[in-house]
């Protein structure tokens, strides 16, 4: 994989919410249910989904700008970062670089001070080649055995199968309450998922081993959630707006009317000589929190007329409020 910074479009020192922009924002862009007809955006998808787990997990990202792993997380190139030492004793002099001769035995003499970067001059030469090349050959040449490409050399762990891609359509209210949701997957089973805390719009699940099969393991699903807009409730962060209409006489004398939540309905006391655009708060009737608890809910009286006020002109016929409700404005 490429670097996961140029995969994300972000600088190396980008900070953990304009890494998750970046991916949310990439998600959406390339998510397979909408590029059914362009196979290379599942696999950009793919690609960009496992650069924000590596630099999502804060020990990982360190490793890699440390250049301990590389950008699918497995160990760096032993020979990267050697230095001077590795590379003065091949291309310096110390194996023959520019000498007709080619290697010779006596060129081994005093590789403890120069060929390998310096120290002391008992250096063990059979140990040195072990670790660098797996060892397992006779310590009398450097070469012995399994040396170079021998049937001891390292091989890449195997690779685990590939991520697949999943989208989860949910509903406000479900999203609201956390409510369980049923997803189907690849191979035709179903399970039941948990929404996580915070849940929202471009919100993504990993579901371990429900990827394609590989030598390695199966790859992960990646669940994107997409959630559904509401009839009459907005969401406002953690909090939920509702705009409620109440009647004249109910803004004046006072009444309990009852209010739709995502839990159910509720009965709402409305004080005597409540005005239009008042907003009420219901506790805990918002969104799930990511730190715990829920958001509320937030409801904004109305005043609704009705469309015929010929009958309440008539009441109100020789009554005037002369006070100025828009002084407070400048007019």
């Amino acid at each position: 994989m490429a670097d996961p910074y140029a995969t994300l479009g972000v600088a190396r020192g980008a900070d953990d919410k304009a890494i998750k922009s970046a991916y949310r924002k990439l998600a959406k862009e390339l998510h397979p249910d909408r590029n059914k007809d362009n196979p290379k955006a599942a696999e950009r998808f793919s690609e960009v989904t496992r650069a924000y787990d590596l630099l999502s997990d804060k020990d990982k990202r360190a490793q890699f700008d440390r250049g301990e792993i590389d950008a699918d997380g497995n160990p760096a190139n032993p020979f990267a970062g050697t230095g001077g030492g590795f590379n003065g004793g091949f291309g310096g002099g110390g194996f023959g670089g520019g000498r007709s001769g080619g290697f010779r035995p006596e060129d081994l003499q005093g590789m403890g001070q120069g060929g390998f970067g310096g120290g002391a001059e008992g250096v063990d030469l059979g140990d040195l080649f072990e670790g660098l090349f797996g060892g397992g050959g006779g310590r009398s040449s450097p070469f012995g055995g399994g040396g170079f490409g021998g049937q001891q050399r390292r091989q890449a762990p195997p690779q685990k199968g590939a991520d697949i891609a999943y989208r989860l359509r949910v509903s406000f209210v479900d999203a609201a309450r956390r409510a369980d949701q049923r997803i189907t997957l690849a191979d035709g089973k179903t399970i039941d998922l948990k929404l996580p805390a915070g849940v929202e719009d471009g919100t993504t699940m990993r579901l371990k081993g429900k990827g394609q099969v590989g030598p390695g393991g199966a790859g992960d699903g990646i669940v994107t959630i997409s959630v559904d807009g509401h009839a009459f409730f907005r969401r406002e962060g953690d909090n939920v707006r509702l705009d409620l209409p109440i009647t004249l006489d109910e803004a004046i004398v006072g009444a309990k009317v009852k209010v739709p939540t995502v839990d159910g309905p509720v009965m709402l006391t409305i004080k005597p000589g409540t005005s239009s655009g008042t907003t009420m708060r219901l506790g805990g009737k918002g969104f799930s929190k990511k730190a715990g608890g829920r958001g509320d809910q937030l409801v904004t009286l109305e005043i609704d007329l009705p469309d015929d006020v010929a009958e309440l002109a008539k009441r109100l016929e020789g009554w005037q409020d002369t006070r100025n409700p828009r002084s407070k404005l400048g007019v």
